[in-house]
């Protein structure tokens, strides 16, 4: 089992004449993703790497069975994009442009939330189910993505897609593996949040355990922790908060644009309470990680 994607798992890349979605299709392609087509308005007939290009999402979802779309368009044409894929009946999309309106992507996820359609990102780099299929551009190339991704028992989801990897790549190391990593999205407002996610690592046989990234600002952590308050999970849950030296410098931004300090509640020291206090396992470095996980689930 997994979570959202599987081995028969299809999907189309929206912008896929963009240099970004060139380079992610090929290395898709190359870890054995399926894609069945790609859009690129004026640019239908054409073909990337033996994906056909069409103009429309409604011209591929005629004819053939898709089951997600990639979301990699030029900012201003990026809502157009997921309402699109959203009329057209996909119903798990990844949007990798980042910096979308606040706005913008709140109307997104109110539009696909009404579709029961399930949103990844904005700003953040897709799904991978270890040696199975990956869903955007998360881990890199395809040969550097099979090392950092072995398949395993662990979940994961963070905000940065590089950190997404690099936990990842500690967790194979460690022997413990990857059931799904999904790197969620770094915008201020994004579809699907840890606790949206909970729940599909909670119904997945393969997952033992959840690991997640967290950065100052947003109240992810806190509905995460809500949720494991309320929720009695089978899977304990180890956290890194990054970004602790902000306690003392509230009002800045750190990274991703969803990571600016607006209240004490969006402290790293706060997030860090409140997960503690929810019986989340917060690990002090990065590398403590693998042994954290392997304490809680005993291995």
């Amino acid at each position: 089992m997994s979570v959202l994607v599987h081995a028969d798992f299809t999907f189309i890349v929206q912008g896929i004449t963009g240099r970004e979605a060139l380079n992610f299709t090929r290395e898709c392609l190359e870890y054995g993703s399926k894609i069945v087509g790609g859009v690129t308005p004026g640019k239908g007939g054409r073909d990337v790497y033996g994906v056909p290009v069409y103009d429309t999402v409604r011209e591929i979802t005629q004819s053939k069975k898709v089951d997600g779309s990639v979301i990699t368009v030029p900012l201003a044409f990026a809502p157009d994009a997921a309402f699109e894929a959203i009329d057209a009946g996909i119903k798990n999309i990844v949007i990798i442009t980042e910096g979308i309106p606040r706005r913008d992507a709140a109307q997104i996820v109110e539009y696909a939330d009404l579709h029961e359609v399930r949103v990844i990102g904005p700003n953040c780099l897709g799904i991978i189910v270890p040696d199975v299929c990956r869903f955007g551009s998360l881990g890199g190339p395809a040969v550097d993505c099979r090392k950092a991704f072995k398949p395993g028992c662990v979940g994961v989801m963070s905000r940065s897609g590089g950190m997404t990897t690099e936990i990842c790549n500690a967790l194979t190391a460690s022997g413990l593996g990857v059931s799904t990593a999904i790197s969620v999205g770094g915008d201020p407002v994004i579809g699907s949040t840890y606790s949206d996610l909970m729940p599909l690592f909670e119904k997945d046989e393969d997952t033992k355990a959840v690991v997640i990234y967290s950065e100052p600002g947003g109240a992810s952590e806190a509905q995460l922790a809500l949720w494991a308050k309320e929720n009695n999970s089978r899977l304990p849950i180890v956290a890194f908060v990054a970004g602790r030296f902000m306690d003392d410098m509230p009002g800045m931004s750190f990274g991703h644009a969803g990571t600016v300090v607006e209240r004490k509640v969006d402290s790293p020291a706060d997030k860090i309470k409140r997960m503690r206090a929810a019986g989340i396992t917060v690990a002090e470095e990065i590398g403590d990680i693998p042994g954290l996980v392997k304490e809680r689930i005993g291995a």
